[in-house]
């Protein structure tokens, strides 16, 4: 794969300038081993700005660019991330009941585009990531979403179980999509503040957040293949709470 230099960020002190400067940086690759004064610099603003980051080998740099790349590249984000703390209280200053979606580790772009892009049809008002174990928000994504991501709220936080913790205390109903739930979606009352949590493509959701979920729900499918594609599930997830929604 071929990457674009508007999509990154490399070299020591640059990567540095760019975060202080207020840039969007999607989440920073180090060079397993780096050192240093520099290296001390680097990850001292890193903190200072929460910025996520972490280690790689070489090999993995060297893949990005073959430019002088000195073991740090940052991707650079393509869309502005919101904050959960100030979008929610809005939604309801606005007389809305929230429907929000979490994404408990979704990393394929794809996937992640495909989501935000139904969220933006059925009516959510926002997408929870972590900071790690998350799609990049890039291009491609952008393209999967049919362009939604450039204007769709992305809220990016650093723990996702804090957040659902802030959220239940803030009167949101988290319900938590599985295929080993009892409860049917369609049986299920989806109205009121909620917040759909969806797993990841290999793992699904993690032991931790469905203990917090307040309901599990699954949807029904017959046939050899038992689960359904992320993206898809999130769909019909979608739909149905609008269904339920405008009936109400």
């Amino acid at each position: 794969m071929i990457y674009s230099e508007k999509e990154f960020i490399f070299g020591m002190h640059p990567v540095i300038e760019a975060v202080i400067a207020g840039r969007q940086i999607d989440r920073i690759l180090v060079k397993q081993g780096l050192r240093g004064a520099s290296y001390h610099d680097l990850m001292k603003v890193i903190n200072e700005h929460a910025i996520p980051w972490q280690v790689v080998p070489m090999e993995k740099l060297d893949y990005i660019t073959r430019k002088n790349h000195q073991g740090v590249i940052a991707w650079l984000s393509a869309i502005e991330f919101q904050n959960i703390e100030n979008l929610l209280p809005r939604i309801f200053e606005e007389g809305n009941d929230p429907l929000l979606i979490m994404l408990d580790g979704v990393s394929d772009v794809r996937n992640f585009g495909a989501i935000v892009r139904s969220a933006a049809c059925f009516g959510a008002h926002a997408i929870i990531i972590p900071e790690k174990n998350s799609a990049r928000i890039s291009a491609d994504a952008i393209k999967a979403s049919a362009g939604a991501l450039n204007s769709f709220p992305v809220c990016r936080v650093k723990s996702i179980t804090r957040c659902l913790t802030y959220l239940k205390e803030s009167g949101v109903k988290a319900i938590a999509a599985t295929e080993k739930a009892d409860k049917n979606v369609s049986t299920t009352d989806l109205n009121g503040p909620t917040v759909i949590i969806l797993g990841s493509e290999e793992k699904g959701i993690s032991r931790e957040l469905l203990t917090m979920s307040d309901i599990q729900v699954s949807i029904p499918v017959t046939g050899a293949i038992s689960s359904l594609n992320v993206s898809v599930s999130a769909g019909i997830l979608l739909y149905e709470v609008k269904r339920q929604r405008e009936k109400a």
